[in-house]
C-alpha cells in the first residue's frame, strides 16, 4: 500500500496526505485530527486496529436509502476527526484526543484490538453484507480502512464511508476501487460556515462529491439544517441545485438538528423548515429527497419519480419493500430506480 505521507526535505518534518488539510507535522507532534503522529520521521496511526465504537446498525442509519435497504451493516469508528464541528453528535470520540496529553496511554489501556481479519470474519460468520467506516471521519484512519476494505471485497462484503468529504486526492485514489457507497455531509454552501463552525473549507468537499460520483461510487448526501445558520431558502436552493447539476438521482437527506456539544443554545429545526427544504429539493428537480430525525412525518419513503408509486416505506428503521418494487425497478411503470439494491 502506498504510504499516505511524505518526508519534507531538510528535516524530520513530514506532510500527511490523508485529507485536504495536508498537515505538516513536526517530530513527536500530531496533525489536526490528533491521531496521525510524526514518529521519528514516519507517520504513526495511533488508532490503527483500535476502534472505540462498534455496532451492528440498520443501513438506513448511515443514512443510505438506495443501498441494500433493510439490511444490517457492521459499523465502526475510532477516536479523532479532521473537523471540529461545533454541533458534533459524536464529539466525545471525535474531539477527545485534541490536547489530551495522556491520549496514547489511554488508548492502549481502554480500547479492544480489532484488526481487519477480525472484522471481516465477524461479518462472514454473521452474514452481514457490508461494513461502514463511520462515527468519525474515515479519512483519518484510512490505512486501517483500506486493509479492511480489500479483505472485505475478497469475501464479497461491501464497503461504505460516512464522511465529511474532506479526503485528499491520494486517499480517494487509494480507496475508490474498494468503496461501494459513501454518504457525504454537505453541511453548507457557505465558505464562512465551514471555516467558523467546522474548521475546514467548502471547495474540497464540493470537488470530492463530484470525484466520488465520477469514479462510480454510489453517493448519497446529507445536510443537517441548523436554524439561522444554513436554513435560508437561498442556501437550500443552492445545495439542491448543486446536487441536481451532478445527477438528479443522488438522494438528498435533509436532517433535523438537535442542540448538541457547543451549540446547545440553538433551537431544534422547526418541522416547517424541513418541509420547506423537502419541497425546494423536489422543485429543483431532485428525484429523491428524504427528511430525517423526525418521527411524526413520513418524508422518508421512496416513490417512483415517474408514476409516484410507493416503492419503499420507512417508519424509523422499519423498512417495507413494496410489491411494486423489485431489483431496482418500479413494476408499475418499468422505471429504473438508481441505487445498489442487491
Amino acid at each position: 500500500m502506498k504510504k499516505l505521507y511524505k518526508n519534507i526535505e531538510g528535516g524530520n518534518e513530514i506532510q500527511c496526505l490523508a485529507c485536504n488539510h495536508y498537515c505538516r507535522i513536526k517530530p513527536n507532534q500530531v496533525g489536526v485530527c490528533s491521531v496521525r503522529k510524526n514518529a521519528n520521521g514516519e507517520l504513526k496511526l495511533l488508532v490503527e486496529n483500535r476502534p472505540v465504537a462498534i455496532n451492528i446498525d440498520p443501513i438506513e442509519k448511515k443514512p443510505l436509502f438506495h443501498f441494500l435497504p433493510g439490511t444490517e451493516i457492521f459499523s465502526f469508528g475510532t477516536f479523532g476527526c479532521n473537523f471540529r464541528c461545533l454541533f458534533c453528535q459524536n464529539w466525545d470520540i471525535s474531539q477527545f484526543p485534541k490536547g489530551n496529553k495522556s491520549f496514547e496511554e489511554y488508548l492502549e489501556q481502554t480500547t479492544e484490538i480489532w484488526p481487519p481479519e477480525k472484522i471481516v470474519d465477524y461479518c462472514v460468520a454473521n452474514k452481514i453484507p457490508a461494513i461502514a467506516y463511520t462515527y468519525n471521519e474515515p479519512a483519518i484512519f484510512v490505512e486501517y480502512c483500506y486493509e479492511t476494505m480489500v479483505l472485505a471485497h475478497q469475501h464479497q462484503i461491501k464497503n461504505v464511508f460516512v464522511s465529511n468529504g474532506y479526503e485528499s486526492r491520494e486517499t480517494i485514489e487509494l480507496v475508490a476501487p474498494y468503496l461501494d457507497a459513501i454518504n457525504i455531509d454537505l453541511k453548507s454552501m457557505q465558505e464562512k460556515f465551514y471555516q467558523r463552525i467546522c474548521g475546514a473549507r467548502l471547495e474540497p468537499v464540493l470537488k470530492n462529491i463530484r470525484t466520488f460520483y465520477e469514479k462510480g461510487v454510489w453517493v448519497e448526501l446529507t445536510t443537517l439544517i441548523i436554524p439561522n445558520e444554513n436554513d435560508s431558502e437561498q442556501e437550500l436552493k443552492q445545495i439542491a441545485q448543486f446536487i441536481a447539476e451532478i445527477d438528479k438521482n443522488i438522494p438528498w437527506h435533509i436532517s433535523r438538528f438537535f442542540p448538541s456539544y457547543q451549540m446547545e443554545n440553538y433551537p431544534m429545526t422547526p418541522l416547517d423548515t424541513l418541509k420547506r427544504a423537502y419541497e425546494i429539493g423536489q422543485k429543483s428537480g431532485l428525484q429523491f429527497v428524504y427528511a430525517g430525525n423526525i418521527i411524526e412525518e413520513s418524508l422518508e419513503n421512496t416513490y417512483c419519480p415517474k408514476c409516484k408509486a410507493l416503492l419503499i416505506e420507512r417508519q424509523g428503521y422499519n423498512v417495507k419493500i413494496k410489491d411494486s418494487f423489485r431489483n431496482g425497478r418500479c413494476l408499475k411503470c418499468n422505471t429504473d430506480i438508481k441505487g445498489i439494491w442487491q
